[in-house]
């Protein structure tokens, strides 16, 4: 991991100011064709690649194709940059639909271009907001805008898609700083407002204190990092995590259950000396009711007998009425059950009925129908600590990363990304789990079917990871930790208003002195 880590490139060449110097920007057609390549240079901002910085250019080279030009135009920028950033970062989709959900070569192509087309719409509607607010020239006003809609669309459009947001891709950098702060939203507002100061600056005739101002923001970052916001409360604690490694098109089918439940009890019992072990998200291929009484309870009798607690994933079925969850229980020591809060869309439910029901049936993709569960829910306890539990998709939103603080000593995650195969799927889905770990201050225990399992810092690093696609089981220890970061503490929505508040501000300030300006 790292941005630009041992690549050096020559400033006078390829610094924005020279580039867009040597580009009539404001008049020309190049941006139409380039913006889709400035969206695929802020991909590469994220892992697998982790070119960090490119973030910040591409956002650089994004507002700067949204100076002396019309809403319109603006917006088609804006798309087209979407377009690139999404279709090459998101493509991924294709993958799960094709390759495990069932749906034929050209099906699978035009919905995934319709999903890339559907998000693309939002950097073309903060394009054409920021110049019809202002004629995108203030500083505040585009990094402002960007962010709120990236924040409803992180948490609101289609149940959040939070995927390539900006503040991800700052793990490595001294924004990482902010991160126990202000969260990933807070430090995405920071890096668009980096890009916006940089663009201001060039166009600036004295730059010297919009330097200084950045110097500053970035330095007062850099400071930040080495702070430990949470302290130990314990003494470590062994943990092993079973990757199972089954193919997803072969996890449910029924000739494969016996075989799958025999496995992960022997590799289990291969691991009693730790004092808890994690299976992944739905490792058994079967509602609780059925193997209960048979296989759990004799492994949860067993692992009292060598004082192991196990963290266990599975559906559940509820009756009268219906209803289905994704759930997490607890056996040995405490136990207790926790059933999956945010689902996932066209995964665990299908939004937009019936359109969607009805599209997905002509393309022959059958999907889960879950129930979410209450957002009261207790706290799961595993060798004397309570944590948080995150099942898959739930690790990308960072209100329920903070849920049960302080009270909680570590989070779980639980996942499945063999939907995805060998893309670069895994690898964002664990930068954006690093994310839970340092804004809250705690270790995370993230154990994935088929990968990226691992064992996840305080400080967002990965401590310990098992390899892709191998059936193993990775082994290490963690510290509980208490105390709360300051995001923890009030989470995204103080952040979010107070964004809002800077950029009224900043739209009635320039407003004021248009204003002053027009009067006799």
């Amino acid at each position: 991991m790292g941005a630009f880590r041992g690549r050096r490139f020559s400033y006078n060449c390829f610094s924005p100011e020279t580039l867009i110097k040597r580009m009539n920007l404001s008049n020309s057609r190049y941006w139409d064709f380039s913006a889709p390549i400035a969206g695929v240079l802020f991909t590469l901002a994220f892992a697998p690649f982790d070119y960090a910085y490119l973030a910040l250019l591409a956002l650089v080279f994004l507002f700067a194709s949204w100076q002396a030009v019309s809403a319109k135009r603006a917006a088609l920028r804006g798309y087209l940059f979407g377009v690139g950033a999404f279709g090459s970062g998101v493509s991924w989709v294709y993958i799960s639909m094709h390759d495990f959900g069932g749906a034929g070569v050209l099906a699978s192509g035009i919905l995934t271009a319709l999903f890339v087309a559907f998000w693309a719409l939002f950097p073309a509607l903060a394009a054409y907001v920021s110049v019809r607010l202002q004629g995108a020239a203030g500083i505040v006003i585009m990094p402002g805008i960007w962010l709120l809609i990236e924040y409803v669309r992180g948490y609101w459009v289609l149940n959040g898609f939070p995927w390539l947001h900006g503040g991800y891709s700052q793990l490595e950098t001294p924004l990482a700083g902010y991160i126990p702060i202000v969260g990933v939203y807070g430090t995405g507002f920071i890096l668009a407002l980096t890009a916006s100061m940089l663009l201001a600056s060039i166009k600036a005739d004295k730059k010297r204190g919009l330097m200084i101002a950045l110097a500053l923001l970035w330095g007062v970052g850099a400071g930040l990092r080495p702070i430990d916001w949470t302290h130990p409360v314990g003494a470590p604690i062994r943990v092993a995590m079973i990757q199972g490694n089954i193919a997803q098109d072969q996890k449910w089918r029924p000739e494969n259950k016996i075989n799958t439940l025999l496995m992960y009890r022997k590799m289990t019992q291969a691991q009693w000396a730790a004092d808890i072990v994690i299976w992944p998200e739905t490792a058994i291929p079967a509602y609780l009711d059925q193997v209960e009484d048979n296989f759990l309870r004799p492994l949860a009798a067993e692992a009292r007998q060598h004082d192991t607690d196990l963290i266990i994933s599975v559906p559940v079925q509820e009756q009268a009425p219906i209803k289905k969850f994704n759930a997490v229980i607890t056996l040995g020591g405490a136990g207790g059950m926790y059933r999956k809060m945010h689902l996932l869309p066209f995964g665990e439910y299908l939004p937009l009925q019936p359109l969607s029901g009805f599209v997905l049936d002509l393309v022959n993709i059958k999907l889960g129908n879950f129930t979410p569960g209450a957002p009261d829910q207790p706290l799961l306890k595993a060798a004397g600590y309570p944590f948080i539990t995150l099942i898959c998709y739930e690790d990308v939103f960072g209100d329920l990363g903070i849920r049960g603080l302080p009270e909680a000593a570590f989070l779980v995650n639980v996942t499945n990304d063999g939907w995805f195969g060998d893309s670069i799927e895994p690898h964002q889905h664990m930068q954006m789990a690093r994310m839970r770990a340092l804004e809250t201050g705690r270790f995370l225990l993230r154990s994935t079917n088929t990968g990226v399992t691992a064992i996840v810092s305080p400080q967002g690093a990965i401590v310990k990871q098992a390899p892709l696609f191998q059936q193993t089981a990775l082994t290490g220890s963690f510290i509980p930790m208490g105390g709360m970061t300051p995001y923890a503490h009030w989470g995204d929505h103080p952040v979010i208003a107070a964004i809002v508040v800077l950029l009224l501000g900043a739209v009635g300030y320039r407003r004021l002195n248009l204003r002053t300006q027009r009067a006799p």
